[in-house]
């Protein structure tokens, strides 16, 4: 008799006090991880390198395997680098006082074009950083 009572008295509740703090974690865990993802990349392989430097990253500059040619994620013409360069320095410069072109080379890709995009960088008067992986 008394094994009836107890059932009958048991309460089948949970308790979603810890399941509201964990949810709240995961939420600003991705909304920090989602801040700091830049959405505005090319994949390219590109060299090792031994130093670590932080630049703002204002201008991209990707140059793939396949010699196409990126500024953003908006693929361009390698004849109008000079032109198109000078254009998003001259946009950049609205926000930042000296502009930096990062550019993203892939390590088969024609190193001809790298030249060519660095010295458009240095006529627009840009700062030049190059991406390398550890």
């Amino acid at each position: 008799m008394s094994l009836r009572k107890r059932l009958r008295d048991s309460h089948n509740e949970v308790d979603a006090g810890p399941l509201n703090d964990v949810l709240f974690i995961l939420l600003m865990f991705f909304l920090l991880i989602s801040t700091l993802a830049n959405p505005n990349v090319v994949k390219v392989n590109n060299p090792k390198g031994k130093s670590d430097t932080r630049v703002n990253q204002n201008i991209m500059v990707s140059v793939t395997k396949d010699q196409k040619v990126f500024i953003g994620t908006k693929q361009v013409d390698m004849l109008y680098i000079d032109s198109l360069l000078k254009k998003e320095v001259e946009l950049s410069r609205k926000f930042v006082d000296t502009p930096t072109v990062v550019l993203s080379v892939d390590t088969i890709a024609y190193f001809g074009y790298a030249f060519r995009i660095m010295e458009a960088a240095k006529r627009a008067k840009a700062k030049l950083a190059a991406t390398v992986r550890p």
